[in-house]
């Protein structure tokens, strides 16, 4: 029984997907984190370093353009592949210009360069996303998300840990000159892996590529409650650990202290959270995975409230990290394969594009104002009330439930 798990992790298909999700974690934080914690060096406000969540816009109307992926096949490489390297060699250009610009000096520069990494990394995630769902059963999107989540969590970890140690040695540019090279791997895996085939009834014009995808979603039953729920699913998660970084350096803990301890130390926490969250995903199912993981995640932001109220102390840090990458590794995983299961094959990226986008609304928009949330509730009462704010998604669990079958089939 033991083997045969371990057969079922180390396939090569799971391979591509943990080496996939590297490749689209490593931007996200480059424009999160560590770009926060170049700005609070530099002596930005912090209301400005909230309102920089704004540059990760693209994230949340990435559907717009991505029926282009659907509807058109590159020369080269398949419809999946060809576009993944075409934009994954742009992403690495954009990567380093963001870290030749001045945060202190011209901010607009540094927002707009900041733009241009979420937008190529959007497009990497729709094409990714994409190839996931078609490349893998609807046995194997359970682990198959989670091994995602996993190398997602490291390419975070290697943006996040690994750059705010480097910036404590190195000047910024160069930190993301090395994310920016980080990206080969992702190149590596898009000329290894096999192109899936192209389902039948794909789109055979743009107009079909737009307009379809959007008509077979919304004809469900429950459409509409379960874009809400992901809407909603992990937005107090999301709030908070959006200010965690200028919280860390606010305690008086160090960029190193932040990048060994805070991140490094929780990084076996998030992976251990995202194989147990793959395997009780195996046993258990989708919808009690979500609601389990779900109030998990809520109660691990307390653990931030915790660490407020008592101050600087790398032990109880430790902890709360931990628990909190545990839980938001399992959590992740549930909802990726969720979202993942409501698609239609025909319309794979522009469809999960659709639920991204969903997703990544609180970390855009519920996340730009958490700068003033900080300033006029202090730290304690913040992650407080960003624990209450997750509770409207557990809520909807058990009505989304009703109809998740018929609209995964």
């Amino acid at each position: 029984m033991r083997f045969e798990l371990w057969q079922q992790i180390f396939t090569p298909r799971m391979l591509v997907a943990f080496s996939m999700g590297f490749s689209c974690g490593v931007p996200l934080l480059l424009t999160l984190s560590l770009l926060q914690a170049w700005m609070k060096e530099e002596g930005v406000s912090l209301e400005a370093i909230g309102l920089l969540a704004l540059a990760g816009l693209p994230y949340i109307v990435k559907f717009l353009w991505a029926p282009i992926f659907d509807r058109y096949v590159p020369p080269f490489l398949g419809r999946r592949r060809g576009w993944l390297l075409l934009v994954q060699l742009l992403l690495m250009v954009v990567i380093a210009l963001l870290g030749l610009s001045n945060p202190a000096r011209s901010p607009l520069a540094t927002g707009m360069a900041a733009c241009l990494v979420a937008f190529f990394s959007a497009s990497q995630d729709i094409i990714v996303d994409a190839y996931r769902r078609e490349d893998l059963s609807d046995r194997e999107l359970g682990l198959g998300s989670s091994m995602y989540v996993n190398g997602y969590r490291v390419g975070m970890l290697l943006a996040g840990s690994g750059g705010l140690i480097l910036a404590d040695h190195f000047p910024f540019a160069t930190v993301y000159l090395i994310m920016a090279t980080s990206l080969f791997v992702g190149l590596a895996t898009t000329l290894l892996c096999k192109e899936p085939p192209l389902p039948p009834g794909r789109p055979r014009s743009l107009e079909e590529a737009v307009i379809q995808p959007f008509v077979d979603f919304f004809s469900r039953h429950q459409a509409l409650l379960a874009l809400l729920f992901i809407l909603l699913y992990k937005i107090g998660d999301q709030m908070a650990t959006t200010m965690t970084t200028p919280f860390y350096l606010e305690l008086g803990f160090s960029k190193t202290q932040i990048g060994t301890v805070a991140k490094l130390f929780g990084f076996w926490a998030t992976i251990g959270g995202g194989v147990l969250g793959g395997l009780i995903l195996l046993r258990i199912g989708i919808m009690r995975s979500l609601m389990a993981f779900g109030v998990l995640q809520a109660v691990s932001i307390l653990g931030f409230t915790v660490l407020a109220l008592i101050g600087k102390n790398l032990s109880v840090l430790a902890a709360v990290i931990a628990f909190e990458n545990l839980s938001g590794g399992m959590g992740t995983a549930a909802y990726v394969a969720y979202m993942a299961s409501l698609t239609n094959k025909r319309f794979t990226a522009t469809q999960y594009a659709l639920l991204a986008s969903m997703m990544g609304i609180p970390r855009v928009f519920a996340s730009a104002p958490t700068g003033w949330m900080v300033t006029w509730l202090g730290w304690p009462m913040f992650f407080a009330v960003c624990t209450c704010i997750a509770i409207p998604g557990l809520l909807l669990i058990p009505r989304i439930a009703a109809g998740f079958h018929e609209n995964s089939a």
